[in-house]
């Protein structure tokens, strides 16, 4: 094999998600009426903002060589602290603060508090008592979200002040400026996994935790800062969710957990570590929006998005093992 065709081969190889996200648009787009026009595209792009901040944490984690439940009731219990706080309706409380604009930096600290201490509680735990992360990230995805409903009494909190409301309702190029954040944190994330020592350690980590460590990289300090992030992002996915819906109840972003996965898997991270990028991760959730929007252009029942996002991630997982397969030859 030339340089030239090896060169091809591994850009093909590193963005294969890209490319399966354009030829699904483009079949969509032949084959289902209505598909191929901006609204369509621009709701694709919005119904991916939260599932896509959500699994940039969940992505953090896997690549480290860890995995992260948590993150679904991170996120709910995010929006439910929100919603109690500062929605008028329900069991909303209906703070003010003055001048109104406070409202949208108080409660994105307090949601980003929330999940931080989760967050440093399931690091804790796997890093220095040295306990299964699986166990740990599966307790809290019990305990957190029987929080929301202690919290909640099972009831729900509506009518966010309109400070905040204002970024799921004001549009710029026919698309909220919630999904524009979501676009930003890939970009950030994304750039600090390329070009700071943490992004670089992460990975090394992920691929030899023990060779990691023998070459100086401080592990324990850099899985703590990992699951930090994670419950961090979580909780801004959830206060993006808030948003949207205008408050929060107690089965707030039930099932999400199994979509973050699929598109951390489908975006080409892999489950051993070590392996995987951001961008990958956002074409993933893309991916499956897009899927999600063509199910629903046919009237298609609900139940077959899970099997189709069922087979996709089995499909990923395949395509993972044939790349590193093809990866290993051309070493």
């Amino acid at each position: 094999m030339s340089p030239r065709q090896r060169r091809v081969l591994e850009l093909v190889l590193d963005n294969l998600v890209w490319f399966m996200l354009l030829a699904v648009l483009a079949i969509f787009s032949a084959l289902i009426p209505n598909y191929f026009q901006p609204g369509i595209f621009a709701n694709i792009v919005e119904q991916s903002s939260v599932l896509g901040v959500m699994s940039i944490g969940l992505a953090l984690v896997v690549i480290s060589g860890h995995i992260d439940l948590s993150v679904e009731s991170v996120a709910a219990l995010s929006a439910m602290v929100i919603g109690i706080l500062f929605a008028s309706s329900g069991i909303g409380l209906g703070l003010t603060l003055t001048p109104g604009w406070l409202v949208v930096p108080v409660s994105l600290l307090l949601g980003l508090l929330v999940g931080g201490a989760i967050g440093a509680l399931n690091g804790f735990l796997v890093v220095k008592v040295k306990m299964n992360a699986f166990i740990v990230t599966l307790a809290s995805f019990i305990w957190v979200r029987g929080l929301v409903v202690a919290v909640s009494g099972g009831r729900s909190a509506q009518n966010l002040a309109d400070e905040v409301r204002w970024l799921a309702i004001q549009r710029v190029l026919g698309i909220p400026i919630t999904a524009y954040i979501a676009i930003l944190c890939f970009i950030g994330f994304s750039f600090m996994m390329a070009t700071t020592r943490f992004g670089r350690h992460l990975l090394l980590i992920g691929g030899n935790q023990a060779a990691a460590f023998r070459a100086g990289i401080k592990v324990d300090k850099v899985l703590i800062i990992a699951f930090v992030l994670a419950g961090s992002v979580a909780a801004l996915a959830g206060w993006l969710l808030a948003i949207r819906t205008s408050g929060a109840t107690a089965n707030l972003g039930a099932g999400m957990l199994f979509n973050a996965f699929a598109a951390v898997v489908i975006g080409g991270v892999s489950l051993k570590g070590g392996v995987g990028s951001l961008p990958g991760v956002y074409a993933g959730v893309l991916l499956l929006s897009s899927i999600n929007t063509a199910i629903n252009l046919m009237g298609l029942p609900a139940h077959y998005t899970q099997v189709i996002h069922g087979l996709l991630v089995l499909a990923a997982v395949l395509l993972d093992t044939f790349k590193q397969t093809i990866r290993k030859r051309l070493a």
